[in-house]
This record gives C-alpha cells, sequence and structure tokens, in this order.
C-alpha cells in the first residue's frame, strides 16, 4: 500500500484540511499519515472557535518518524499558520521527500483576500515553499498573491491561465495547477501546465450554483491520492474535478448548515468508482 504525509490543521467539526484530506486519501487505498499542525474546536467560518497551536510538537514528531524508519510515497501540505510552520515543512521535505512528490496547497487566500492574520511578507514567504514542490495547486487569488499580482476576479481568458501558470512554474516547481478556473459559461474546472513537457491539461464540469468552505482541501486530497496511486497527472486532474463536483452537488440536493462544508462522505463511493474506471 502507498502511503504520504500530510501536514495540515485538524478541526474537531467542520470539513476541511485533515478532516477531509484523512478519509478521503484513505478511501483511495493510500495509507494518510499526518502531522498535525494545530486543533480546532471548528473551522474558521463559525465565530469562537478555540485554536491549540502544535509547532512545538511538529519537530519530536519528525524525529521519531525518522528514529523509526518510516518512509512515504508523497508529501502533501496544506494550511500553514506561520512562518515557523513553513520553516518545518521545508524540513519534511528535506528529511521525507528527497525523490518522493511533493505537493503543496498555498492555503493563504480565496475571492481577492488574503485569510485572516496573512500578509504579502507571508505570501513572499510561500512562494518560497511552493518552489520546492513538485506540483502547487493554488486558486486564483493564491496565485495573484504569490506573483505579487492584480486579483483578475472574473476577468480573465485563456491567454491570462496559460501565463499565469508559466510564472507559477517560473518559481521553481515542475507543474501548477490553477482551481476554480471558468473559461466558458456554466463550466468551472482546473488548468495546468507541466513545465518540463510542455504539456497542458484541463477538464470542466457543470458549475454548481453554490461555493463551500474546504472544497479546494477535497480537490487537493483527491488529486494527490490519485497521482500516489499511480494515475497519470491528467486522469488525476480528472478524478479530482469530479469527485469535488459530486461533492457538492449532493450538499446541495440536502439542504443543511452549509457552513461546515460539503458532504463528502456521502460521495466516496462515486470516489472509489471513479478509482475503478
Amino acid at each position: 500500500m502507498k502511503r504520504i504525509i500530510t501536514m495540515q490543521d485538524i478541526s474537531c467539526f467542520g470539513k476541511c484540511s485533515l478532516t477531509v484530506a484523512m478519509p478521503v486519501i484513505s478511501a483511495m487505498g493510500v495509507e494518510a499519515s499526518v502531522i498535525p499542525t494545530a486543533v480546532l474546536s471548528t473551522h474558521s467560518m463559525y465565530k469562537g472557535f478555540t485554536f491549540h497551536d502544535l509547532t512545538g510538537e511538529i519537530v519530536p514528531i519528525m524525529n521519531h518518524l525518522e528514529k523509526e524508519g518510516f518512509e512515504f510515497d508523497g508529501i502533501y501540505t496544506g494550511y500553514l499558520g506561520s512562518f515557523e510552520q513553513m520553516a518545518l515543512a521545508e524540513k519534511l521535505f528535506d528529511t521525507f521527500g528527497r525523490g518522493k512528490p511533493i505537493l503543496v496547497d498555498p492555503c493563504m487566500a480565496d475571492n481577492g483576500k488574503l485569510y485572516a492574520g496573512f500578509n504579502e511578507e507571508f505570501a513572499a514567504e510561500m512562494r518560497k515553499l511552493c518552489a520546492r514542490a513538485d506540483v502547487i495547486c493554488p486558486n486564483l487569488t493564491e496565485a495573484a498573491f504569490l506573483l505579487n499580482e492584480p486579483y483578475p476576479g472574473n476577468d480573465y481568458d485563456e491567454a491570462y491561465i496559460r501565463s499565469t501558470l508559466k510564472k507559477l512554474t517560473d518559481m521553481g516547481c515542475r507543474t501548477a495547477v490553477l482551481t476554480g478556473v471558468s473559461l466558458a459559461e456554466g463550466k468551472l474546472g482546473a488548468y495546468a501546465y507541466d513545465a518540463v513537457t510542455n504539456e497542458w491539461y484541463s477538464f470542466y464540469t457543470d458549475k454548481q450554483p453554490e461555493n463551500f468552505h474546504g472544497t479546494g482541501d477535497i480537490w487537493a486530497s483527491t488529486f494527490f491520492g490519485a497521482y500516489i496511486r499511480g494515475r497519470s497527472f491528467e486522469d488525476a486532474v480528472r478524478i479530482a474535478c469530479l469527485y469535488t463536483a459530486e461533492c457538492i452537488r449532493l450538499t446541495i440536493a440536502e439542504p443543511h448548515d452549509y457552513r461546515s462544508g460539503v458532504c463528502f462522505e456521502e460521495a466516496i463511493p462515486y470516489l472509489v468508482d471513479l478509482m475503478k474506471q
């Protein structure tokens, strides 16, 4: 069985970060080992959540894993809450990532704004972390901050997407994927560029009428699970787009408190079927 290690926070309630990554990656037949960066009572869509920083535990965890001789088939980082945690992610790459695929999801912004507590200096440091990755998967807002360029909103075309992807790979990563891309009415998906092979990939599904917290984590987790299982890059993008869209579709069909995230659990049989195809 393939095994990855992922470094990000975990919420006791709410579907994002490790709460999503662990079950999704596991359902794809990949062992999901974790380095939790913080424990929250709920994710940040709820007011008054508690937060316990686990930065001080990261090095002891890594040291023990290294002492035991554990090896991993890939590394995946999600939300990192501080400069120190980004430095520790680089240590994780150095310790366990030699010759292994590394995915960095630069979770720091959306809808034209950085998340609370982040600034341009943080984005500049995230740029350095992305340079160490094989694959990065920012949304359009995150890409703009990584490149220190204006956020385009909905005013972009395919030429802009291709130019942005080339600039992202110029930072040092082999492949960049832009998520949340819409180049045709009623369609939403991902657009990718492999700087080594000079190949382009894109895949779209029908655009859903609602947006949900945590769908970027679902996309990244699904993509990496498929990729580690040996699917081609293009196919991993396709599977991630299809599964994320199905999660949203099922959530809209069953009205509830949308703040918690999408009903990814109900869509897991669909994901399993995608992996069998």
